[in-house]
C-alpha cells in the first residue's frame, strides 16, 4: 500500500523581522511639541512684538508723526496717587489702556483748561475706539480742585501725584515745564510719546492723526478695558 507523499516541510526560519519604527513616531511627536511651544511663546510675545513694530518699524521717515517718540520708553512709576475722594491708587494700575495724560496744579490755569478740553474732545473723536483711551489729569499739588470743573471731569481719571514723582518720570522739552505738554502712555504702561507745547487747532488735528495711527497699528492685540 502506497502512502501519500509528505508535504514539503520547510525548516523554521530564525530571521529576525524588523521592529516597528518607533523612532519616526517619537520624532514626529517631538516636532509637534516644539511647534506647540513656539506657538505659546509667540502668543505671549505678541504684545511686545506689536509694540516694537508700532514704534520702530512704523516710525515714518521724515517724521510724519507729530509727537516726539520717547526712546527708551519709560514705564509707569511704582508710586501712589490719590483720587479726589481720597482713595489711593498705584499709577501702574492704569496700564492696559492707552493714556492721554496732562499735568497741572489744582488751580488749573488757562493752559490746563485747554489741555483738559482737548483730551476730552480727542477721546470722543475716536468714535468706537474711544474706550481704548483714557484721559488722565495728574494734579501736581494738594490744593482743592474747583467744584465748577468736576462735571466736566466725570469721564476722566484724576489723581494727585507728588510733583517730585512726576519729575522723575516725565521729561519736558528743554526750556519748558512738565505741565506744558500732553503725554501718551501705551497699554503696556510705557510713556512713549510727548506732544509739543501750546497745541493749536491744527496741532490737535495732528495729535488725532498720531492717535489714529497708533490705535490702528495696535488693533490686533489691544482691546478696550482693563
Amino acid at each position: 500500500m502506497s502512502s501519500a507523499p509528505l508535504p514539503d516541510v520547510q525548516p523554521l526560519g530564525l530571521t529576525v523581522h524588523t521592529l516597528p519604527d518607533v523612532g519616526g513616531v517619537a520624532d514626529t511627536r517631538t516636532r509637534m511639541g516644539r511647534w506647540k511651544m513656539l506657538a505659546v511663546l509667540l502668543v505671549c510675545a505678541t504684545p511686545v512684538i506689536a509694540s516694537y513694530f508700532t514704534y520702530y518699524v512704523l516710525r515714518p521717515e521724515g517724521r510724519r508723526n507729530f509727537g516726539t517718540l520717547i526712546d527708551p520708553q519709560r514705564a509707569l512709576p511704582d508710586v501712589l496717587g490719590t483720587t479726589l475722594d481720597g482713595k489711593t491708587i498705584n499709577l501702574r494700575s492704569l496700564k492696559d489702556q492707552w493714556l492721554l495724560v496732562s499735568v497741572a496744579g489744582a488751580a488749573c490755569d488757562v493752559q490746563c483748561a485747554q489741555h483738559l478740553y482737548m483730551q476730552r474732545q480727542l477721546r470722543e473723536g475716536l468714535g468706537k475706539d474711544k474706550d481704548r483711551l483714557d484721559w488722565v489729569w495728574l494734579v501736581s499739588d494738594g490744593a482743592p480742585v474747583a467744584q465748577t470743573l468736576l462735571p466736566a471731569l466725570k469721564d476722566a481719571t484724576v489723581l494727585r501725584v507728588a510733583e517730585a514723582d512726576l519729575a522723575r518720570w516725565l521729561q519736558p522739552e528743554n526750556g519748558h515745564a512738565v505741565a506744558d505738554h500732553l503725554y501718551l502712555v501705551d497699554p503696556l504702561g510705557n510713556w512713549m510719546m510727548r506732544f509739543p507745547p501750546r497745541i493749536d487747532t491744527q496741532g490737535a488735528v495732528n495729535v488725532r492723526r498720531d492717535l489714529d495711527r497708533l490705535l490702528r497699528a495696535s488693533s490686533s492685540w489691544d482691546k478696550a478695558g482693563r
